[in-house]
């Protein structure tokens, strides 16, 4: 960290902050919160957005006449800086949390459906001879579970894989039914590459002390009741998220609102071509696409309408270039290595991590079967039983939903996973949606024939590694240091912060508070 000259003088660094220019080459959340962070000191500000909305992976999406989410729904509860944000942002009347019900898991293996036990730890069951759990695992599956109790601990406090972990000491059942589903429907990912020091911190040193992992579960509980003052063990699983009534994108609204009363500019639809170093700082050459300017209203469609019918080339993009102090690249990975391979050329010793191309089919329905919720607020599946890996029951699981549609339903289903591409990737539209409908009356054990879909919605999602996945920390550190060996330059984003907005809003805010250090006080 760059220290503070303490002869600087208010009025000084004021004068100071507003003759630096930043660059921010992405408007999703992080893109979005780094800015922000530069314009509150007075910096001056460009965010450019290659798309024509801000946000990323949050979306707002309207079927018929329903405007919902179609990316990020929520955000964790957990360290409490996501809220903080919102908060600030003025947005605390908003604040919602899911509704009552639990998940349910499909494709068990000789059962079907049975709601996701409570009590455990991704999955991970404290008592193997819970009712809930032993319809799950059958009773030759509890008593393997069990044997964890009475073996001696396997290479205690030493296990990377959370897979591993879990069935040479509870045995596969554990593992294939419990685990995966919840791995696979959260992170994406298979149990066996699951760092559980990072996805359930603590859990290896409960097992040390304990002597196993079912105790060393029921051990962290115990902790974490005793420091909420209330019991846990009735809680049901992902209940430590919040959302925002109306949806995620009111976050996008409001940043990007605070953003312009700054006195930042925020340019969408303009595409960063390339970076160049120069010798007062930094050169960023962008291209745009004008758009269309119809004579008047009522010639608009008209005009769009021939625009479409004659096939026309998109107009030529005017090329700009900007002169920055300093650059903040806060988009995905592949476009991030692209746009910093010349001015960080250490990045490209740095390993790239997977991105799966995750797709959320977003279904509108007619559907009275579902009004009683019939298993809870989404399903999981046990890998390999389905095309789907999850789906979330929308109106059962936010009020604000339920009230927005009516009687009608909302349902996503999500496919694809870590080294598994989306089964939609290939298909048509109109093939996803009813591929969905399938899977969604499977999977909720319910009937819906095709008349019952009312309107659809697909989205494709690129999905940055976990930071919960083994080897991600080091492969995001290499990343993070070769950026950082570089003055005037900063990463932000899922890739480098982990997935979920309260991973990439503190590590945005702090990338952009070094940057903005480094300009103010170098």
């Amino acid at each position: 960290m760059i220290s503070e000259p303490s002869s600087a003088e208010p009025s000084d660094l004021a004068a100071r902050a507003a003759e630096k220019h930043v660059v921010v080459i992405g408007g999703g959340i992080g893109g979005l919160v780094a800015a922000r962070e530069c314009a509150k000191v007075g910096m001056q500000v460009t965010l450019l957005e290659a798309a024509d909305e801000l946000g990323g992976a949050i979306r707002r999406i309207e079927l018929d006449g329903v405007v919902v989410d179609a990316g990020a729904e929520s955000y964790a509860t957990r360290g409490g800086l996501v809220r903080a944000l919102v908060e600030e942002l003025g947005l605390a009347d908003r604040i919602v949390a899911p509704r009552p019900g639990g998940a349910w898991l499909a494709g068990i293996p000789g059962v079907g459906a049975a709601p996701l036990p409570v009590g455990g730890i991704l999955g991970i069951p404290a008592n193997p001879f819970q009712d809930d759990v032993r319809r799950i695992l059958g009773w030759s599956g509890v008593w393997r579970a069990y044997l964890d109790r009475v073996r001696p601990p396997l290479t205690i406090g030493h296990q990377l894989s959370l897979g591993k972990l879990v069935s040479s000491r509870m045995g596969s059942k554990v593992r294939d039914r419990l685990v995966a589903p919840v791995t696979t429907g959260v992170y994406s990912a298979s149990p066996d590459d699951v760092d559980i020091d990072i996805a359930a911190p603590g859990l290896n040193a409960a097992l040390t002390r304990v002597g196993s992992l079912s105790g060393a579960v029921q051990s962290l509980r115990d902790d974490a009741a005793a420091k909420a003052g209330v019991a846990t063990a009735a809680k049901t699983p992902g209940a430590a998220v919040e959302g925002l009534s109306g949806g995620m994108s009111g976050l996008v609204d409001a940043l990007a609102d605070d953003l312009t009363r700054l006195g930042a500019e925020v340019r969408t639809g303009v595409r960063v071509r390339g970076l160049r170093k120069t010798a007062k700082g930094w050169d960023v050459e962008t291209e745009a696409v004008p758009m269309v300017a119809p004579a008047a209203a009522e010639e608009a469609d008209a005009v769009v309408a021939e625009l479409h019918a004659a096939e026309v080339v998109e107009a030529e993009p005017v090329i700009e270039q900007i002169a920055a102090d300093a650059v903040i690249v806060a988009t995905p990975e592949a476009a991030a290595r692209a746009l910093l391979s010349a001015a960080v050329p250490a990045l490209k010793k740095a390993e790239a991590a997977a991105s799966p191309e995750i797709e959320i089919v977003t279904l509108l329905l007619d559907a009275p079967a579902l009004d009683a919720a019939p298993r809870g607020t989404g399903v999981l599946t046990v890998p390999d039983s389905h095309t789907a890996k999850a789906l979330t029951h929308s109106t059962a699981k936010w009020a604000w939903v339920r009230e927005a549609a009516g009687r009608r339903h909302l349902v996503r289903v999500s496919f694809g996973a870590q080294g598994e591409p989306a089964a939609t990737a290939a298909l048509s539209d109109e093939a996803a949606a009813d591929l969905a409908r399938t899977e969604a009356a499977t999977m909720l054990g319910v009937a819906l024939a095709p008349e019952a879909v009312i309107a659809t919605h697909r989205g494709r999602f690129v999905q940055s590694q976990p930071a919960s996945i083994i080897g991600s920390g080091e492969r995001r550190a290499a990343a993070r240091a070769a950026v950082q060996a570089v003055p005037g330059i900063a990463a932000v984003g899922a890739w480098l912060a982990g997935t979920g907005l309260a991973q990439v809003i503190p590590d945005a805010r702090d990338e952009a508070d070094r940057l903005r250090r480094a300009l103010l006080w170098e």
